[in-house]
C-alpha cells in the first residue's frame, strides 16, 4: 500500500480532526495503532503540526466520511496522489562522497554476474558514466588493482527491485536476440 507524504503529520491531523479509529489511521499512515494512540494522548507528536491530507489531494472528505461510518473500512489514498508518490524521478541522484568510491566495485560485480548487461543499463542503475564502466571492463581503471566485485544493493547504490528489473529486462532481451540470429 502506498503511504501518504509525511505520514506522522497526516496521522496528527486525522487524530485531531476526524472520528476515525486508531486502527484505520494506523493502517493508512503505516504506523502501529499504539503509536496513533500515543499521538492522541499527546505523548508521541510533540511539536509535529498536522498536515491536512484533503488539502494536498491524498484523501477526499467523502472518503473520510465513509470510513467514519464504518470503523472496519480502510482509508484509500486517491489514485492521483499515488502516481506522484510512487513515481521515480528521472535524472541523476546524489551519491554521498563515502559511497562514490564503491561504484567501480559495483560495476565489477555487475560485469561479473551479468556480462550481457549493457553499459547504458549499468550507468542508469548505479549512476555512473560509460567511461568508468569501460575502464572497469577493460581493467584500465586507475584503481583496478583494488577493485573487488561487491553487490550494488549491499553498497546502497541501487535497490533490489531496480536490480531485479534490470536483470529481467536482460533475460527478456536474450530470447529475442536468439531468434534474430
Amino acid at each position: 500500500m502506498t503511504l501518504p507524504l509525511m505520514p506522522k503529520a497526516t496521522a496528527v491531523w486525522l487524530v485531531e480532526n476526524t472520528a476515525l479509529s486508531f486502527e484505520q489511521i494506523a493502517a493508512f499512515c503505516g504506523m502501529h495503532p499504539l503509536e496513533v494512540q500515543g499521538i492522541a494522548d499527546g505523548e508521541v507528536s510533540g511539536g509535529i503540526r498536522g498536515l491536512d491530507p484533503t488539502a494536498n489531494g491524498q484523501l477526499t472528505l467523502e472518503e473520510i466520511a465513509r470510513c467514519e461510518k464504518d470503523p472496519k473500512a480502510p482509508l484509500q489514498i486517491m489514485i492521483t496522489a499515488k502516481q506522484y508518490i510512487t513515481h521515480k524521478t528521472k535524472g541523476s541522484r546524489y551519491t554521498p562522497v563515502a559511497r562514490r568510491q564503491d561504484k567501480p566495485d559495483a560495476i565489477a560485480w555487475l560485469v561479473k554476474h551479468y556480462p550481457a548487461m549493457t553499459d547504458a543499463k549499468i550507468a542508469k542503475l548505479i549512476g555512473t558514466t560509460k567511461n568508468t564502466i569501460a575502464a572497469v571492463r577493460g581493467k584500465t581503471h586507475w584503481n583496478s588493482s583494488n577493485i573487488k566485485p561487491r553487490d550494488p544493493v549491499l553498497l546502497g547504490l541501487c535497490t533490489q527491485t531496480h536490480l531485479d528489473a534490470a536483470v529481467s529486462s536482460i533475460k527478456q532481451a536474450e530470447p529475442a536476440e536468439a531468434k534474430a540470429q
